[in-house]
């Protein structure tokens, strides 16, 4: 086997191990550049855009209801 594939291999077999610590490095990276609190609300925020972009009901429920509120220029 030449360093490649080994390297390849090496990913596949510790996927999970090498994702844990990437989101583990970009949470204290933020963490340490915008703070705490700010870096929750960006884990909020992008928790809430993440669960209404998989629920296909509530994201429709959501514009219908956005739609009502705002006005016709917004459209």
């Amino acid at each position: 086997m030449d360093e490649k594939n080994v390297f390849f291999e090496f990913i596949k077999a510790h996927r999970g191990l090498i994702t844990g610590m990437g989101i583990g490095l970009i949470v204290g990276v933020l963490i340490l550049a915008i703070g705490f609190f700010s870096t929750l609300f960006l884990a909020i925020c992008v928790g809430i855009g993440a669960f209404l972009g998989t629920r296909n009901k509530l994201r429709k429920r959501l514009f219908e209801i956005l739609d009502k509120i705002l006005p016709d220029i917004f459209r």
